[in-house]
């Protein structure tokens, strides 16, 4: 076996060993004598190792060329193209093709565009070979050379309606129906040709997950006219990566609109007692209490706020820091909230807290009073069932930072009955479990005073007389 050849069965390259040996002569050729045929033999087997990727999402800008086995997801149109200095029109077909990494798209040119239109059909499996770059939507391959692989097996969907779950990096011509979790502003920034860019975000859910969905331009402002709980189509989005995270983005090219259709969102929540400090997660739970919304100065001169509120679930309680615009999330005692991507810190006297800033979500669930509201606790899904037991559970753990923070929160406005001289009774759901007690029967609220043990979310009936729009209780039963 010669040199060349040894060298050729070491390499794990899709290359015959024809090919093989026409590359290291023309490696020769091209050092001028520099380099002999077992060194160039060592030089084309580290370019062609290097080309070798293990899947769609090892693709990157600035490769010379990489090779990888891909499903073909969608089939654009023929386009065709004037070139400078040339009578024939050029021609392109967009392709997405995809593994169980990530998407991406893969440009055929000409002969290839040809072949792409005749010969390509979706699901089809390719092995192809290609110069990549940064594209419009992320990255792409311009296509030197494809062959169909009818051994390989690739699980990826095929679909025109994706799902959360299954929307992946580098997908383009993406539609997506989702629920509105939370809205943002709309922003404007100064691009680097001195014209004025606008951005806004959207989280949406669906029954697989949720997703941030950046729009830009003419689509920011749309984020001002959805509010959360709508159903929304995105249309022809592309999806990015931010920091770690997918994000699908909508462009001028794209669309989103509400539409007529329900769809379900079941949080995924962290049980609160399972927190640990340095953790980014989601939890979902009762607000016990509600801080009003303070502002504060930054380093830099710009104004701050912030709102803190006290979150309970089945197994404990935790301060949440709502930041920003955040802190104007209309929430109060009673609501049921998912807070999604919130990070856990060190708080106040060593108690953990809950930080909700721009990446968080806060969605409200359900407002207090029982009804629907009251169903939602009982959704084990949800991780809101189960907040009071027979030994107090989570409420019996209170601080005196909590203690002092329930007293401080404004309670709902009382019942605007005046005083009476005649007790009364009162039937309604815990929403404030502090000092006064808070109910709620659907329609109306009533400040409780009383010495009585009463957990969130437990249905109660005081008796008494109301003094000052406040019912001093004799009884709670």
């Amino acid at each position: 076996m010669s040199e060349i050849e040894g060298i050729y069965e070491d390499l794990e390259a899709d290359v015959s060993l024809e090919e093989f040996r026409e590359a290291v002569e023309a490696k020769v050729e091209q050092m001028g004598g520099l380099a002999d045929e077992e060194t160039a033999a060592m030089l084309i087997a580290h370019e062609l190792g290097e080309s070798e990727v293990n899947g769609v999402a090892d693709v990157e800008p600035g490769m010379e060329e990489a090779k990888f086995v891909a499903k073909v997801v969608r089939i654009g149109d023929l386009r065709t193209f004037e070139r400078d200095g040339e009578d024939e029109d050029g021609r392109v077909v967009n392709v997405e093709v995809a593994d169980e990494t990530g998407s991406i798209r893969a440009a055929f040119w000409d002969e290839h565009a040809e072949a792409a239109i005749n010969e390509l059909e979706e699901g089809q499996v390719l092995k192809i070979k290609g110069r990549p770059k940064e594209g419009f939507s992320g990255v792409e391959v311009s296509v030197d050379d494809v062959q169909p692989d009818d051994e390989t097996e690739i699980d990826v969907q095929l679909t025109d309606t994706y799902t959360v779950e299954a929307l992946s990096l580098g997908l383009s011509d993406v539609t997506l129906v989702g629920v509105v979790l939370d809205t943002d502003s709309v922003r404007t920034f100064d691009r680097d040709d001195g014209s004025t860019g606008k951005v806004s975000n959207l989280t949406l859910g669906d029954s697989t997950g949720r997703i941030r969905v950046t729009l830009w331009d003419e689509q920011a402002d749309l984020a001002d006219e959805f509010t959360p709980g709508e159903t929304v189509e995105v249309v022809d989005g592309y999806v990015r990566d931010r920091d770690g995270a997918l994000e699908l983005h909508v462009g001028n090219r794209g669309a989103i609109e509400t539409v007529d259709e329900d769809v379900e969102y079941v949080p995924e929540s962290t049980p609160i007692e399972q927190l640990e400090i340095g953790e980014t997660v989601d939890i979902a739970g009762v607000v016990r209490s509600a801080d009003p919304v303070r502002t504060f100065d930054r380093d830099d001169g710009s104004e701050g706020q912030v709102r803190n509120i006290r979150v309970q679930d089945a197994t404990g309680d935790i301060r949440v820091a709502m930041w920003g615009e955040k802190a104007d999330v209309d929430v109060g005692p009673g609501d049921e909230v998912a807070l999604a991507d919130v990070e856990i810190k060190d708080g106040w006297q060593d108690d953990l807290e809950a930080s909700a800033g721009w990446r968080s979500t806060v969605t409200i669930l359900g407002d207090g009073g029982g009804g629907d509201a009251g169903d939602a606790r009982d959704d084990e899904s949800t991780g809101l069932s189960a907040f009071t037991d027979a030994d107090g559970g989570a409420e019996s753990a209170s601080t005196d930072e909590e203690t002092e923070a329930d007293s401080a929160s404004p309670a709902p406005d009382p019942v605007e009955d005046g005083d009476s001289d005649e007790p009364i009774e009162f039937t309604g759901v815990v929403v404030q479990a502090g000092d006064p007690v808070v109910l709620d029967d659907g329609d109306t609220t009533m400040s409780v005073e009383t010495s009585a043990d009463v957990g969130l979310g437990e249905e109660v009936t005081a008796r008494g007389r109301v003094r000052d729009g406040r019912l001093e209780a004799d009884d709670v039963f």
